[in-house]
């Protein structure tokens, strides 16, 4: 004999379906990714219009919006060494549409900078993918320092004494001015530090001969290098860089174990689902193994990375240790 159905059975059964649905595709996480994104995303950048984080922002955004089928907004907020638009993407809701291109100065140099900060990278972040990485070069003004080698600007600096020479940089806590005070705790003397509001006017006033040197993003020097208004001495990566195989690294020039590197990577707050953040991270690879997109970012000066996000998590959990030792060891303190 047949029971009849209660209006009560067929909700049982629908639910029923739903849940076995969710358990073969691995629950509402999984399900929640395979709908991701359903609506335009937002790409924060600690820094303004222009600049190296920016340029990677867009070239990797729109790339990603037609594999995802959904815009990527870039959106600038710029100020305190990328740490403002840091805080509003970790403050966003863990979905997937509020994404954070951080860089080294912002997520494991600041850190230690600035102990105040109102977010910590290792917990309100998880990380995407590393997108790409790029050395400096230390560089000077020959008519200001008649240096052709770094053990010629060590002599120069050590010779003139404890704050009689200075060094530009882009700004507090950023990659030049962590290679500038590294530097100058290798050599031995104290230089004096002058921040600008960005790289453009700290190279400005190097080129003006208003200071002799200091260490720029590779795509900055170049065309000065070409020009000849400034000499470039040494990069700063461990290996020499192939668009510049002529300069000697750091390494090579005597001081060991030199390294300062500028790279970006996409986060996205903690607690995202692991689903979206693959598939964030998938969609970013697939960006950057094209031949198209490569080359873009080669003539910007940059390497492209493409790391999954166990990687890139992994490479963020052993800087965050190792720029606080150089820190501490160098004594750099908020100015």
């Amino acid at each position: 004999m047949n029971t009849p159905c209660t209006p009560a059975r067929p909700m049982t059964r629908m639910l029923g379906a739903i849940g076995l649905a969710l358990a073969l595709s691995g629950g509402p996480a999984a399900v929640m990714a395979q709908d991701f994104p359903s609506k335009p995303l937002r790409m924060v950048v600690g820094f303004a219009p222009g600049g190296g984080a920016d340029i990677v922002a867009r070239l990797v955004g729109a790339k990603m919006a037609e594999n995802l089928g959904q815009q990527v907004v870039v959106e600038n907020r710029a100020g305190a060494t990328g740490t403002i638009a840091a805080d509003n993407v970790a403050r966003s809701p863990a979905d997937g549409y509020s994404l954070f291109l951080g860089s080294q100065s912002t997520m494991v140099v600041a850190p230690s900078l600035f102990p105040s900060l109102p977010f910590k990278p290792e917990k309100d972040f998880a990380p995407v993918s590393q997108v790409v990485t790029m050395p400096l070069i230390l560089v000077v003004n020959p008519a200001l320092v008649d240096a052709k080698t770094v053990q010629e600007l060590t002599d120069h600096i050590r010779k003139a004494g404890d704050g009689a020479v200075s060094y530009a940089s882009s700004g507090q806590g950023g990659p030049q001015h962590i290679a500038g005070e590294l530097y100058a705790h290798m050599v031995g003397t104290k230089v004096t530090h002058v921040p600008y509001k960005g790289e453009s006017a700290a190279m400005a006033d190097v080129l003006g001969g208003h200071v002799p040197y200091m260490f720029a993003n590779l795509p900055v020097a170049l065309p000065h290098i070409s020009s000849g208004k400034v000499r470039p001495l040494a990069i700063t990566s461990l290996k020499r860089d192939p668009k510049a195989p002529q300069i000697p690294t750091l390494a090579e020039s005597g001081f060991k174990d030199f390294e300062v590197s500028t790279w970006y990577g996409v986060f996205a707050p903690a607690n995202t689902p692991k689903p979206v953040v693959d598939k964030l991270s998938k969609s970013i690879q697939t960006v950057l193994e094209q031949s198209e997109m490569q080359a873009k970012l080669s003539e910007q000066g940059f390497t492209v990375v493409g790391s999954d996000a166990a990687a890139f998590s992994g490479y963020v959990a052993s800087e965050l240790p190792r720029w606080s030792v150089v820190i501490r060891d160098i004594g750099i303190k908020p100015e």
